[in-house]
C-alpha cells in the first residue's frame, strides 16, 4: 500500500471540510494573534487569519526552516525596577493577584514573562538612591559586616516571592547601578570609579548578594558587573573602563564565586551597541574569559548588528539583551514598529537569548524616580490604585512570551525587505513565527513552514505572532 504524508496545509484542508484523518487535529491547528498600529486589535486571537495554500504566488514569501537552528532562547520580560515593584506590592490583594497571573502566568488572557531584570540596590526608579551597604562619611566595612537587603524587604522581595509562585522557573538577572559610595572615588552615588582597594570587597558584596537572595528563596541567574558603565550621569552610576571589568572579574569576582560554589552567570558590558570593542577587549583576555557566560547590551546608540559582531568574534559566550526604554507618553504606533523590528526581530536575529523592555510598572506620572533620575520611563502597565493600563512594551513582550517558552529555539527564516521576521521552535515543537508589516500599505504574506503552505494579510503597521 502506498504510503500518503500529510502537510499541515493538506490537513487543515481536510478538518475545514470535515474529513477524519489519523491524525489529532491539535497537532496543526495554527493559531495568529494580532497588534495593529490603530490599536483596534491589542494581542488578540484572529479566528480564519491563517488561510491554507496549495501553491505560493508572488515575492512577499518568508520561509521558514526548522532543520536550521541557532541559539537557544531563556525569555522575554522587563525590568522589575523598585519603582514597579512598589506600585505593584500597593495594590490590593485580588487585585495584585490578578495582575501577577496575567503578567507571569500562562494560559488564556495570560501572557507568560519569562526573565526579569533587577537592580542591585538602587536603580534610578526607585525612590532614592541606596545600597546594601551604605555608610556615614568617612566611614568604610571591608568585612561587610553591615551588609542588609532590608531596603529591598518591604516590596521587591515579596513581589518576586509572589512571582515566583506563579513561575518558579522563572529567569532573574541582578545588575548594580552603583557600588556603596564609600568604595568609590566620587565618595557619591552618582559617578566615580570603584576604588582598586575595594575590588575584592566589592566581589564579596556580589557573594553576599546571591547569597541573601538565596536564602529568600530567589535564586540569580545572573549578574551583570555594571548597568551601562560609560554613563555617569545618572543616579545612582558608576564607571567601569573595560580594563578595569576585566581586572575586577579575573581576579576578584571570579575566584571570589568559585571559592563561594556559586554557579550564577557572570554577564558583561550591559550597556549600548555602539562599543562592541568594549566586550571583546574583555573575552580576548582569556583569565577573564573562563569565568564569563555572555555580553549584555541596550539599544540607544549603535547598531544592532554589534550583538552579532560580538558573537562571531567569540562564539562560545552568550549574547543577552538587557533594556530598552520607551519614553512617556508613548506613541503607540511607531513604538510598535520600533521595537519589534529592532529588538524582537533585530536583537534575536543577533543571537540574543532574551529581550528585556526597561520598567515593568509606573504610575501615571512615572513615579517615582531618584533626583536626577528618569521621569519619562513609560511602564509596560500603568498602575493608578487598583487600575491598570497597557501600554505599548505590554503588547511588544506579549508577542514574544506567550508563545516562545524558555529552551525555544530560533530557527531559520528569511530576511524580506518590509516584512521584518523571525522564528523559533519551541520545546512542545511548536513552530512560531513573529512578523511586522514595516511598509506603508496593506500585504498579503505567503508562508512556507517547512514546506507547508499559508497565506495572512497584515495591515500596515501591524504586529503578528503565528503558531503552527
Amino acid at each position: 500500500m502506498m504510503s500518503i504524508r500529510l502537510t499541515r496545509a493538506v490537513v487543515i484542508v481536510l478538518l475545514m471540510i470535515g474529513c477524519k484523518t489519523t491524525e489529532p487535529s491539535s497537532t496543526f491547528s495554527p493559531t495568529m494573534w494580532l497588534t495593529t498600529s490603530n490599536q483596534q486589535a491589542l494581542f488578540d486571537e484572529i479566528e480564519g487569519g491563517i488561510s491554507p495554500s496549495s501553491s505560493i504566488s508572488g515575492n512577499t514569501m518568508i520561509e521558514v526552516n526548522s532543520s536550521i537552528t541557532f541559539q537557544e532562547i531563556d525569555g522575554f520580560g522587563f525590568t522589575l525596577t523598585g519603582g514597579s515593584a512598589f506600585h505593584i506590592h500597593d495594590m490590593d490583594d485580588e487585585e495584585k493577584s490578578e495582575l501577577l497571573n496575567e503578567l507571569f502566568g500562562q494560559g488564556d488572557g495570560k501572557i507568560g514573562i519569562s526573565y526579569l531584570r533587577v537592580s542591585v540596590g538602587a536603580s534610578d526608579l526607585d525612590a532614592t538612591p541606596f545600597t546594601y551597604n551604605d555608610l556615614p562619611l568617612g566611614q568604610t566595612d571591608i568585612n561587610l559586616e553591615n551588609f542588609s537587603l532590608e531596603p529591598d524587604q518591604s516590596h521587591l522581595i515579596p513581589v518576586l516571592k509572589e512571582i515566583l509562585s506563579i513561575n518558579p522557573d522563572l529567569k532573574i538577572l541582578g545588575s548594580p547601578w552603583s557600588a556603596p559610595s564609600w568604595m568609590k572615588t566620587s565618595g557619591s552615588s552618582i559617578g566615580g570609579s570603584l576604588k582598586v582597594e575595594y575590588y575584592e570587597v566589592y566581589a564579596n558584596y556580589f557573594v553576599k548578594y546571591i547569597e541573601g537572595m538565596q536564602a529568600e528563596g530567589i535564586k540569580i541567574d545572573a549578574i551583570t558587573i555594571q548597568n551601562e558603565p560609560q554613563h555617569d550621569g545618572n543616579n545612582p552610576s558608576m564607571v567601569m573602563s573595560s580594563d578595569e571589568q576585566k581586572n575586577f572579574i579575573k581576579n576578584y569576582l571570579g575566584p571570589a564565586f568559585e571559592l563561594a560554589n556559586i554557579d550564577t552567570k557572570i554577564i558583561i558590558w550591559d550597556h549600548n551597541a555602539d562599543r562592541p570593542d568594549y566586550p571583546i577587549n574583555i573575552l580576548n583576555d582569556p583569565d577573564a574569559k573562563k569565568y564569563i557566560d555572555g555580553s549584555a547590551f541596550h539599544f540607544y546608540a549603535g547598531n544592532i548588528s554589534a550583538l552579532g559582531e560580538v558573537h562571531e568574534a567569540h562564539p562560545d559566550k552568550n549574547i543577552y539583551f538587557t533594556e530598552q526604554w520607551i519614553g512617556a507618553p508613548g506613541n503607540f504606533s511607531s513604538d510598535l514598529a520600533w521595537h519589534t523590528r529592532n529588538l524582537i526581530v533585530g536583537a534575536t536575529r543577533n543571537w540574543s537569548r532574551n529581550v528585556l523592555q526597561w520598567n515593568l510598572a509606573a504610575d501615571e506620572n512615572q513615579d517615582p524616580h531618584t533626583e536626577g533620575g528618569c521621569d519619562r520611563c513609560l511602564g509596560g502597565v500603568t498602575i493608578n490604585g487598583n487600575n491598570i493600563t497597557r501600554n505599548p512594551a505590554y503588547y511588544i513582550i506579549a508577542h514574544a512570551s506567550k508563545f516562545v517558552r524558555p529552551g525555544s529555539v530560533r530557527i531559520s527564516s528569511n530576511e524580506l525587505n518590509g516584512l521584518p521576521n523571525v522564528a523559533f521552535k519551541t520545546p512542545d515543537d511548536r513552530l512560531v513565527l513573529i512578523v511586522l508589516n514595516d511598509t506603508d500599505g496593506s500585504k498579503k504574506v505567503e508562508l512556507s513552514i517547512d514546506g507547508d503552505y499559508f497565506s495572512i494579510s497584515l495591515n500596515s503597521g501591524a504586529v503578528t505572532t503565528l503558531v503552527f
